[in-house]
């Protein structure tokens, strides 16, 4: 039996949530004028972030000025140590020069001992857009001077990884929603459970989601179920966890309305979407499902604003079984609080978010610790 509170009555999340913000600090070069959606690893005493930005406006509509980069953190000083470019509009590399046009939603994981892969999507406007990686070396500190067009396996084959294929497996599973030529990202973090790599995939424009494994190749993703019920609501941006029992929970954003969830038991077949009461009034943003230390962590925006800023609240909850949930940390802030990632290091959880000075339009990204475990 899993016990129900794991906080005590006294416990106050939004003066936990303010100690934690006071902490914070920026990583985005001074240059850049818009941030947004970082991802990290942790590696021995430093963090490497990676982000969307561009030198023009605040947000990340800037289209071809959309640049992707990666900062050094260290974890005892929070100093930025380095910051390298991943992946601009027109860059040529040893062995390809991208197109000219949007450099999207990175993302980084540790392939191996001296290894971090970093991908990132590049979106020409009117082709098909394709996801690429590049690996940074940690032991010189560089990045490889070539980059590599990343895979999708679905029921079909083993494909480019572009919008079309991830269209055409989920339209053979009954999706009647039309298909974009852009918009399709690596978004969840990477968690391992049974000794795979599991990620959600999702098209934001086409209102698309899968769960998918990396294959050992760091290159492949497999698609292993789509969840896009009810077509009816616009769901994409998802987190997936497995609760104790096993079964697979998605939480969605639903550009419709508030969060939606969905359960599978072996990750291929899909409840149909439908809201929990321990998520009401949420917002429109990127969620979050992680577990640490045994405990789950549900990340949500709520719909309130602070100060007229949009996405300025978002909460934490903790559970012991994914059912009974407590509030554990209430982000209030007319900076906006969103597109938040957690990850577990060294005994704590390290955290960067996206913030912003334009009532919700981000144009930096922030990171330090969100509690010691």
């Amino acid at each position: 039996m899993h016990k129900k509170n794991i906080l005590t009555s006294e416990w106050n999340p939004k003066k936990a949530a303010d100690a934690v913000m006071k902490y914070l600090v920026k990583v985005t070069p001074s240059q850049a004028k818009g941030a947004h959606d970082a991802e990290f690893v942790c590696v021995g005493n430093r963090a490497y972030i990676v982000e969307h930005d561009n030198d023009e406006k605040p947000g990340h509509g800037a289209g071809k000025a959309m640049y992707c980069i990666l900062s050094a953190v260290n974890l005892q000083t929070l100093a930025v140590e380095d910051t390298l470019l991943l992946a601009k509009a027109g860059q040529s590399f040893a062995n390809v020069t991208l197109p000219d046009a949007q450099t999207f939603v990175p993302r980084i994981i540790q392939k191996d001992t001296d290894t971090l892969r970093c991908f990132f999507a590049s979106q020409p406007g009117d082709e098909q857009a394709q996801t690429w990686y590049r690996d940074f070396d940690l032991r010189s500190g560089e990045f490889a001077d070539t980059i590599h067009r990343a895979r999708i396996k679905t029921a079909a084959g083993l494909f480019d990884m572009q919008p079309k294929y991830f269209h055409a497996d989920a339209v053979a599973r009954g999706l009647k929603k039309n298909p974009c030529n852009h918009g399709m990202y690596i978004f969840d973090s990477f968690k391992r459970f049974d000794g795979r790599i599991y990620v959600a995939l999702n098209n934001y424009p086409g209102k698309q989601n899968a769960l998918a494994f990396l294959h050992d190749d760091f290159e492949t993703f497999e698609v292993v179920g789509h969840f896009n019920e009810p077509q009816s609501a616009r769901l994409s941006e998802s987190a997936v966890n497995r609760l104790p029992d096993g079964t697979w929970m998605a939480i969605c954003r639903n550009d419709a309305g508030n969060y939606l969830f969905t359960t599978s038991l072996d990750g291929r077949t899909w409840t149909e979407g439908r809201e929990m009461p321990f998520v009401k009034n949420g917002g429109n943003s990127k969620p979050t499902f992680d577990r640490f230390g045994g405990t789950y962590y549900l990340g949500w925006q709520e719909a309130t604003r602070i100060g007229g800023c949009r996405r300025s609240v978002f909460n934490l909850d903790i559970s012991c079984d994914g059912e009974n949930w407590q509030r554990k940390y209430r982000f209030e802030t007319p900076e906006s609080f969103q597109y938040p990632t957690f990850h577990e290091h060294d005994g704590a959880i390290w955290l960067s978010v996206s913030q912003s000075d334009h009532r919700g339009s981000t144009d930096r990204i922030m990171f330090g610790k969100l509690e010691d475990l």
